[in-house]
Parts: C-alpha cells; sequence; structure tokens
C-alpha cells in the first residue's frame, strides 16, 4: 500500500514542474498606446487612456502617444469636459494614469 502511494505521488511530480513553467513564463509587455481622437469623439479619446491603465494593472508597461487633436486633450480644461459614454470621466481616468506614472507624449 505504502508503494503504491509513493509510486503516485511520484507520478505526478512532472505535472507539478509543469505548472511552475506556466506561472514563470508570463512576461510583461512593452506597449504603446497611440491615439489622434480629439474632443469631437469623447469615447474614442478616451480609450487610450482607459486600455493603458487596465493594462499597466495587468503588470504590463505602457505609454501614452497623442497626436494631431488628441494633444488637446492635455489641457485641464478640455480634461474635465470629456465624458466618454459607458466610461468614468475622463478626469478619474488621467489621475489614475498619473497615479501610475505612466507617460503620456503629445
Amino acid at each position: 500500500m505504502a508503494r503504491r502511494t509513493f509510486l503516485t505521488q511520484l507520478a505526478g511530480l512532472p505535472f507539478l514542474a509543469l505548472g511552475l513553467k506556466a506561472e514563470e513564463s508570463k512576461k510583461s509587455l512593452k506597449i504603446m498606446m497611440k491615439s489622434a481622437w480629439g474632443p469631437d469623439d469623447p469615447t474614442r479619446a478616451a480609450f487610450p487612456f482607459a486600455h493603458g491603465l487596465a493594462l499597466a494593472e495587468a503588470g504590463h508597461e505602457v505609454q501614452i502617444f497623442l497626436l494631431a487633436e488628441a494633444t488637446s486633450l492635455m489641457r485641464k480644461s478640455m480634461v474635465n469636459a470629456i465624458l466618454p459614454v459607458g466610461w468614468p470621466p475622463l478626469s478619474e481616468t488621467l489621475d489614475k494614469v498619473v497615479a501610475k506614472h505612466i507617460p503620456i507624449f503629445a
């Protein structure tokens, strides 16, 4: 009986090692979010900030790159005016992005 128990434990060791390798293989990615959407479409304008924040919270290294009309989103008055549909206000999201130290290039 003890022999069988030992052999079943011994047979399970390779599977235990596979489980450890799966956890170790998770890599953090370097992601750049690019956007040119400005205040004319507030929902799309908020996407790089909301998605970048979610990816940063998942452990990835994120940068946000704004161009064209999206550069106007760096003004405090503009940020307060952006209310995307189905998402939190951009001012809340931007505060969290700043707290996470996510670089924003405009």
